[in-house]
């Protein structure tokens, strides 16, 4: 079936509204050529001259030729953000966090995809069972880097078992000819106790070194378990000791591939290092941050920017209470900015509160699984100062909703305080908290 491309808007002004464009016409092909989806159309708008094909609303079809600066927009978005549907992820893996939602949410909750497209454009990471030969051609052809991947294990058989999927061993050659081709790689590891982790992790980091220079980091992360598992292959979570061995491991190759590549590739989540109760690795270790959203470097990076930001202050004297959200994971965290900040602002009162996420299950300690009800339910008759800040991930990318359809002004009505959304920087913690206006 031939490639027709639905267009939703069109920016005032831009090329595609000089030639007649409207929202509603359908793209059909650029210099002859039918349009796949979104790498497909910026690969060829590229040219300084195009041959477009726009189909109209009422039928009727328009060849426009037009002649532009190399590089130059057109100006026109399309109804399908990808210009193409997205692909749906066909493995069942043991540790799939969407498997373990409870009923009744949203359904986009539930799509589970693994779309190497969204690897590039999002940074969502794929398990490669879902990429056609189509597909790595075409990521090598437009340089669609980095990707990344989820490896879970360099173990062929027990890939095939912790994905559910008989392709998912085979699959990881695909990897070996992004690689031949110098494709720049993430990978990320989820640790399963007692599946994935000990000579199975230490197996998996050695085979992973194969792909170094490309390879530009792998994150190593606990499986997140929530209390809804009813028919799940039963996994424990992980203790001190268990998060002992991890770290040591990790960073026993953290020093080997620093030596050799001048970077330390394989990194720990925060997690591990709350859970065996260690100091947060220093900034250098974590290469410039490549794995922030799996949970890496994420509580180093918000403790040294808030403590720079706190440097350039020069403190006041100023009567302020308010309130703090936030997961269990970060707490301690929090905790300790804010008694820092007490020496130059010693009259400002933060009350920080740790979420029990009773939603999901008291294992699940992130702040970004923090429902809108666990957090009027254990917020509500408590001392909240003036207003309550909370972390922007607790709410869904754009909106004012939480994960559970609750929305800030539900909180806000319910608690009967202001809420102050914080951003992931540590100027931003400051300055809401000082009651600044956004810089």
């Amino acid at each position: 079936m031939a490639h027709e491309h639905k267009i939703r808007s069109v920016e005032e002004g831009g090329i595609a509204w000089e030639m007649g464009i409207e929202p509603g016409d359908k793209l059909l092909t650029v210099n002859g050529q039918e349009i796949e989806d979104i790498f497909d159309y910026r690969y060829y708008i590229e040219e300084e001259e195009l041959l477009l094909l726009i189909e109209k609303a009422d039928g009727e079809q328009w060849e426009l030729e037009i002649g532009k600066e190399e590089y130059e927009d057109l100006g026109m978005e399309f109804e399908e953000g990808l210009m193409d549907q997205y692909r749906h992820c066909h493995n069942r893996c043991i540790f799939c966090f969407i498997d373990q939602m409870p009923p009744g949410m949203r359904e986009t909750l539930y799509f589970k995809d693994d779309d190497s497209r969204l690897s590039f454009l999002q940074g969502n990471y794929v398990t490669l069972t879902n990429m056609s030969e189509h597909d790595i051609e075409r990521i090598i052809k437009y340089r669609l880097e980095p990707i990344n991947i989820s490896f879970q294990t360099m173990n062929p058989e027990l890939r095939c078992r912790m994905l559910h999927n008989r392709f998912a061993g085979e699959s990881l050659k695909k990897a070996d000819i992004l690689y031949e081709a110098g494709i720049e790689m993430n990978g990320q590891i989820v640790l399963c106790k007692g599946i994935n982790d000990g000579d199975e992790l230490e197996y998996s980091i050695r085979e992973l070194t194969r792909y170094l220079p490309n390879l530009q980091s792998v994150s190593v992360v606990p499986v997140g378990l929530s209390k809804y598992r009813d028919g799940l292959e039963p996994l424990e979570p992980f203790g001190k000791e268990d998060a002992e061995a991890v770290i040591d491991t990790i960073e026993r190759w953290q020093k080997t591939l620093y030596e050799q590549y001048g970077k330390h590739v394989v990194h720990a989540s925060d997690e591990w290092y709350l859970l065996a109760g260690r100091e947060l690795p220093e900034e250098e270790r974590y290469d410039g941050y490549l794995q922030l959203e799996n949970g890496v470097g994420m509580l180093r990076l918000l403790h040294n920017e808030f403590t720079e930001a706190l440097a350039a202050e020069q403190g006041d004297n100023e009567v302020r209470e308010l309130s703090l959200a936030t997961g269990k994971l970060a707490y301690p965290t929090i905790c300790t900015l804010m008694e820092q900040m007490k020496e130059k602002f010693p009259d400002t009162t933060v009350h920080v509160y740790p979420i029990r996420n009773d939603f999901f299950g008291e294992r699940i300690t992130v702040s970004g699984l923090v429902t809108g009800q666990d957090l009027t339910a254990q917020l509500k008759g408590q001392k909240l100062g003036e207003r309550l800040l909370i972390p922007c991930n607790m709410l869904r990318v754009d909106e004012d909703v939480f994960l559970d359809d609750y929305t800030v002004a539900d909180v806000e009505k319910t608690l009967q305080e202001p809420l102050n959304i914080v951003k992931s920087s540590g100027q931003n913690l400051l300055d809401t908290v000082l009651g600044r206006e956004e810089r």
